[in-house]
């Protein structure tokens, strides 16, 4: 009895519980995301994107340039939409879909203010995280069918971003996050 006890506890010992010490991940790298909707509207036949006209909002301080973030955040959801295959057209050209996005810091818009207005919240704890060195950011993705008010999909990303050491990596973050975020919507190849 006494070996059977023995090689059960051994088991146990041997059967152990892997977590990552968050201590050890680079706290960018940390992000939440949260998706909702049916990207079913999307058929091999849905090849025309556009930019919407009027979904761009970008909260932040002055530690960043808003219209430079504006700028960037278009350029990346361009570049990975033409990678999976979808061709940008203007708004007026009757494209299949529409985009639209929305970019925040935590100093400017709470998790709960987001839940409010976008109706989802990716709940990004910053629990073990040295909040004078990074700024708690969410990124929001919203897809819509043409001539419908209502988005057909949304995806909320939240993760950290070290404001002083921004500039020069931005640009190929912002394309990395949005490849991630759109990583559901079907290529057109």
């Amino acid at each position: 009895m006494v070996n059977k006890i023995l090689m059960m506890v051994v088991a146990l010992l041997l059967t152990a519980c892997v977590t990552q010490d968050d201590e050890l991940m680079p706290q960018s790298d940390r992000t939440t995301t949260v998706a909702t909707g049916d990207l079913s509207f999307i058929s091999a036949n849905t090849k025309r994107f556009a930019l919407h006209p009027s979904v761009a909002t970008v909260k932040v301080d002055e530690r960043v340039d808003s219209d430079k973030l504006n700028v960037a955040m278009q350029s990346a959801l361009i570049k990975v939409m033409q990678d999976k295959g979808y061709q940008q057209v203007t708004a007026q050209d009757s494209p299949d879909l529409l985009l639209g996005f929305g970019v925040a810091l935590g100093s400017e818009m709470s998790d709960k203010e987001i839940l409010k207005r976008a109706g989802l919240v990716a709940g990004l704890s910053e629990q073990g995280v040295d909040m004078s060195q990074y700024e708690k950011g969410s990124v929001m993705l919203v897809m819509f069918q043409p001539y419908q008010a209502m988005p057909a999909w949304r995806v909320l990303t939240q993760g950290f971003t070290d404001l002083a050491h921004q500039d020069g990596k931005r640009q190929p973050r912002l394309e990395s996050l949005v490849n991630a975020m759109l990583k559901s919507v079907p290529n057109q190849d």
